[in-house]
């Protein structure tokens, strides 16, 4: 099997950039995620943060964990359970107003760490756009532009922090069920020592390595819808493990709800002889039926908003 493609963003700085802008190229068609080193956001806030979630893990959700899963008698199942994730999770809004002010639980270090961070973030995300519109051949800052609605003011972004605690029966429930993302472009920082995230190419299972201080990302629905399916969206999923509990923090920076979202122009021309394969559709509908069709394939998504368009 081939390597997982490893992006080294500091050599988009020198001579090794058209190298570099080709692996992104690559990655972005062939396997919809990638991993970053060298993205510019420092390795003592990452230790920070995953210090900070892993300690708020153990003091504030493990034990609610611990019992939902006695609630759920999930404990000694014996056979497959397809409508619950073996996760703990919470959810921290950035744009367009932030929430972290109440969410409960955190500790005002915490907040102030998860503030400075998600702002990097969503740098890190909209400098990525923009290497997507280079590869892409679109102007600088489309894929941006193309995520704000007529009253939105930009993106949605928002943060989900979770932790995938040990499993006794980790072939008959997921950590996390497999799906593709519904929005833009999504950065995760993951625990680098326990694995489990896995992405499907060519009809397989494969890891996504995990690595200390990178920044994984990959491409939601939008992205592929944008490109006119130039770029796609893939199906991934967690494992969960039997003795480790794995840190997932996965930052989505998605279009606004009132988004209208449609293959770009350019694009449908060079791509499809003037066919344009993808529907046009508001973002904020898209998650409507997103919401009861996550863990399902997308292409029942895109066939019912061509049916709406129609």
């Amino acid at each position: 099997m081939e390597n997982f493609p490893l992006i080294n963003m500091e050599k988009l700085n020198g001579d090794e950039r058209s190298v570099t802008m080709d692996k992104i190229k690559d990655a972005c068609e062939n396997w919809g995620f990638f991993e970053l080193v060298n993205h510019g956001i420092s390795h003592e806030l990452l230790d920070t943060v995953e210090r900070m979630t892993k300690e708020h893990y153990k003091k504030c959700m493990e034990q609610r964990f611990k019992e939902m899963v006695t609630a759920k008698a999930l404990e000694g199942v014996k056979t497959e359970v397809d409508n619950i994730d073996w996760e703990s999770t919470f959810f921290l809004r950035h744009l367009p107003s932030s929430n972290i002010s109440e969410i409960p639980d955190l500790d005002d270090k915490y907040r102030d760490v998860m503030r400075d961070f998600a702002g990097k973030l969503e740098k890190l995300a909209e400098d990525l756009l923009d290497l997507l519109c280079e590869n892409l051949g679109v102007e600088k800052g489309y894929l941006k532009k193309a995520f704000y609605g007529p009253k939105s003011k930009g993106p949605n972004f928002g943060t989900k922090v979770s932790n995938y605690p040990p499993c006794p029966t980790p072939d008959l429930i997921k950590g996390l069920r497999a799906h593709t993302d519904a929005g833009g472009i999504i950065l995760l920082f993951q625990d680098d020592k326990v694995s489990g995230l896995q992405l499907q190419k060519d009809g397989q299972w494969i890891d996504v390595p995990p690595m200390h201080h990178s920044i994984v990302v990959n491409l939601g629905d939008q992205i592929e819808v944008i490109t006119n399916g130039r770029y796609k969206s893939v199906m991934h999923r967690v494992i969960a493990q039997t003795n480790e509990t794995r840190m997932s923090i996965a930052s989505f920076y998605n279009p606004g709800n009132d988004a209208v979202i449609y293959p770009a122009p350019k694009l449908v021309k060079e791509e499809s002889k003037d066919k344009q394969v993808y529907p046009r559709f508001v973002f904020g509908d898209y998650m409507k039926l997103y919401a009861g069709m996550k863990f399902q394939g997308k292409e029942p998504r895109f066939e019912a908003m061509k049916a709406a368009e129609a």
